[in-house]
């Protein structure tokens, strides 16, 4: 049986036992953690660093600056990310989106500027279903992250696909966001933050740049925030007001997606235990887009 398959017909209990054999997939990557990428990021952020120098900790989330897949420009797929298949299952949903994640770093052993680091992933799980939306395929990624005095950071990545809009689909209910926190930020992620971002991770899915694919092609009215810049966001929220703080932990999930048509809010509440903060964002009408906690020490 072929196992090319369509965007256009629901998923076959075959192709979904197909999709399912890339778990225990796995891959093994090296990187230099360099300067240049964490001036690049601090600088798109707004912040007002030090120029980075070797031995410097990695600020947390700033290691999704590397490990970059760079494909061969003749293997990128229609929507810009490299043509489905190799370590990801090649999933036919056109849709795909950073749902969220989890990262507990090894506050004793921390990623610092001018190592050598690796990173092993494995394809954890391929789940199938449907919902009042259509098809979802969910994948779970586990990365591991090393350095020469061992493990750095563990991740849980979660990836969405999902078939194309139609006209027909239902609206999902939004959930309205606090509004009241110690901690807020608006932020203005317009078409150049966007870019920047996009450069710093080689990121070339056209939904974050080009505007007439994202509304035509994906049916969204403007082009998409990145989930991880705006769990960037969150985290950058955390550190420019508890400067002495300590990320041991973080997980995030995508709520809802955010457009550059309008500034959104980034927002952090410190809870009574004095290690836990809830963080979270939600966009110029007041609905929530993402959810995190952070703990700390």
């Amino acid at each position: 049986m072929s196992q090319t398959l369509s965007s256009a017909a629901a998923l076959t209990p075959a192709q979904v036992a197909h999709l399912q054999s890339w778990i225990g997939k796995s891959e093994s990557l090296h990187d230099l953690i360099a300067a240049a990428p964490v001036a690049g990021l601090s600088a798109t952020l707004d912040r007002d660093d030090a120029p980075p120098q070797a031995g410097d900790p990695l600020p947390p989330l700033w290691h999704w600056a590397n490990f970059l897949p760079m494909a061969r420009q003749s293997l990128l797929g229609p929507d810009g990310h490299p043509a489905r298949g190799g370590f990801l299952p090649p999933v036919p949903l056109p849709r795909r989106m950073w749902a969220g994640g989890r990262l507990h770093w090894n506050a004793d052993n921390p990623i610092q500027i001018g190592q050598n680091v690796e990173r092993v992933s494995r394809i954890a799980s391929v789940d199938h279903k449907v919902g009042r939306s259509g098809e979802l395929l969910f994948v779970l990624v586990q990365h591991e992250y090393r350095n020469e005095r061992g493990v750095a950071l563990t991740e849980e990545h979660d990836i969405v696909y999902r078939a194309a809009a139609l006209p027909t689909d239902p609206v999902p209910q939004p959930a309205a966001a606090e509004t009241v926190a110690a901690w807020k930020r608006e932020v203005n992620a317009d078409p150049v933050m966007l870019f920047r971002y996009s450069a710093l991770t080689f990121n070339g899915h056209r939904i974050h740049y080009d505007r007439t694919y994202v509304t035509q092609e994906e049916g969204y009215p403007g082009l998409i925030v990145h989930g991880p810049l705006i769990a960037t966001l969150l985290v950058d929220l955390l550190r420019r007001n508890a400067p002495g703080a300590v990320l041991t932990d973080f997980s995030f999930k995508a709520v809802r997606p955010t457009f550059d048509l309008h500034p959104f809010t980034v927002l952090g509440q410190p809870q009574p235990d004095g290690k836990t903060i809830k963080l979270w964002a939600h966009d110029h009408e007041g609905w929530l887009t993402m959810q995190a906690t952070a703990t700390v020490r």
